[in-house]
């Protein structure tokens, strides 16, 4: 079990999107884990900058709203949305507004060779 207040840390978004965020790495430390579970909340201003997937992965949106890009599409992003994207795909997702975009991010870990 892992509580925000452990793991939360402030540090750059993600991908070069500019701005600040704040990232709940939960379970890093557990070896061999086939999932890989985070929170990522985009402060005011700032984003997940655009990058190719390297597998499936899933956005859920907690609080605050955004856009999302993938591909060539856009589409607003609010609370209680649930995003599922393809390996290869081009993803990246901005925060919109005075509220915090919050996200669970989910996806598998890299395979090692």
């Amino acid at each position: 079990m892992r509580e925000d207040a452990a793991v939360a840390k402030v540090e750059p978004a993600p991908h070069d999107g500019g701005g600040d965020s704040t990232a709940y790495r939960y379970f890093d430390d557990v070896p061999d884990a086939r999932v890989i579970f985070r929170k990522r909340a985009l402060h005011k201003g700032s984003a997940i900058g655009m990058h190719v997937l390297t597998h499936d992965e899933v956005y859920y949106v907690v609080s605050g709203r955004g856009r999302l890009r993938v591909d060539d599409g856009q589409v607003a992003v609010g609370p209680s949305s649930a995003i599922f994207m393809h390996e290869g795909a081009d993803v990246g997702i901005w925060q919109d507004g005075d509220e915090e975009l919050v996200l669970i991010v989910a996806y598998p870990p890299a395979s090692t060779p």
